[in-house]
């Protein structure tokens, strides 16, 4: 990152708050790591600032992944994420953190590492102004009960109470900000994802002793059984949440102050419709089973949405055929698939985001007081989401009040 002036003003600009307002012209002003002025700014505020002509274009927050896997290695080998060298893993890890912040990413919840400390180190590095990357909530291999694992290489193997507090003890002390359970199966790998593998005192116990250790849960849970144990255990973010039934539902909306739901959409889209050329074809795909998940997932999640249950986007990005880099289109899925209108899907990668990194009163705003992670669009996501995909119209990508990206600009007429 380019070491700034201490202040930096951006001068008209179409200001997306993320408040829930229309966006409206204005100046932002960022002093330090801090915004301290938005919309109208006084010429004594300015003295010494760096300008930038935002000639309308759109200022917003940083986005938001709720569903983050820095280790996952762009692959169709699935049992390989384990077998990767831990040298060149973390390399990639590193790579990927770099890769997020280049798509505007600021935030990110880190939903399994394929090895103990990738996640932590990269975290680490990343805060200690070494690489750039995300704000980072780092977690570890996932924990799965005997003949639960997805993929058994980078799984942590937890059988019952005993043995799920184990796990997680070992994981607090490697550093994570969460630990995951993968509860459920995943058609891919030839386990259905509508059976629940963990006990209600395996699931009990886990949250239990990640809480006691103030670490937030979260779970890999497909099947309608899954997501009410969730509930009822107290999980934090549930990841998927596919077949959710009518009493789950009812469970969401009544814990909705307290849970997240981070579908991962664009897993089930691509995996049906773009791995066919890494050798699992849309018939496969079907037959399996994924065409009548995408079914009832969209169906619970538009749901969802309409009785403001918080739906946040991002997830599973790292596969072959959902690489690194493609993220944001999570937020067309949203919008096109799910009923959320762009500016709702904003709000849910941005203040929401604030909300799920657990610090909503300085992430995920343009308001003063936030943290200056900021993003220059060249053009209105509100009109046209897909714009937020298109790295070439991130001109400028700000974290910390620091410089990532800047444009090279074309000084004004």
């Amino acid at each position: 990152m380019s070491v700034p002036s201490a202040k930096v003003l951006f001068r008209n600009v179409n200001i997306l708050d993320s408040t829930g307002v229309d966006p409206y012209p204005g100046d932002v002003l960022v002093d330090n790591d801090r915004i301290v002025a938005v919309g109208t700014v006084t010429d004594g505020q300015v003295d010494g600032a760096r300008v930038i002509e935002g000639r309308g274009r759109t200022l917003m927050s940083g986005l938001c992944d709720a569903h983050t896997h820095f280790s996952w290695n762009n692959s169709a080998d699935l049992e390989g994420l384990g077998n990767m060298p831990t040298e060149e893993h973390l390399l990639f890890c590193l790579e990927s953190a770099k890769t997020f912040l280049d798509y505007g990413y600021t935030m990110c919840v880190g939903a399994a590492s394929a090895k103990e400390r990738l996640d932590v180190v990269a975290r680490d590095a990343i805060n200690a102004g070494r690489f750039p990357g995300p704000r980072y909530l780092a977690n570890g291999p996932e924990i799965a009960v005997t003949g639960g694992a997805i993929v058994k290489s980078i799984t942590k193997f937890a059988d019952g109470p005993e043995g799920m507090r184990k796990a997680v003890r070992e994981l607090v002390a490697v550093g994570v900000d969460q630990v995951k359970l993968s509860m459920t199966g995943e058609e891919i790998a030839d386990m259905h994802a509508d059976d629940t593998y963990f006990s209600e005192e395996e699931c009990a116990a886990a949250v239990t002793e990640a809480h006691r250790f103030n670490k937030r849960v979260c779970a890999h849970a497909r099947s309608a059984e899954s997501v009410k144990m969730c509930v009822r255990n107290g999980v934090d973010i549930i990841y998927h949440a596919s077949y959710t039934d009518a009493e789950g539902m009812d469970m969401l909306e009544a814990n909705k102050d307290k849970v997240f739901v981070a579908p991962a959409i664009n897993w089930l889209v691509a995996t049906l419709y773009e791995a066919a050329s890494f050798g699992f074809p849309q018939e496969a795909a079907e037959a399996v089973g994924y065409k009548h998940e995408l079914d009832c997932a969209i169906e619970g999640l538009r749901e969802m949405h309409r009785r403001g249950i918080r739906v946040l986007p991002g997830g599973d990005y790292g596969f072959a055929w959902t690489p690194h880099g493609t993220y944001a289109r999570d937020l067309q899925h949203f919008v096109e698939l799910l009923g959320f209108t762009p500016m709702e899907a904003i709000l849910a990668a941005t203040a929401q985001g604030g909300e799920i990194m657990l610090r909503p009163d300085e992430l995920g705003k343009v308001a003063p007081g936030f943290l200056a992670d900021l993003i220059l669009v060249d053009g209105d996501p509100i009109a046209d989401i897909t714009i937020l995909q298109d790295q070439d119209r991130l001109h400028y990508i700000m974290k910390d009040g620091k410089f990532h990206k800047e444009a090279a600009e074309t000084p004004a007429a």
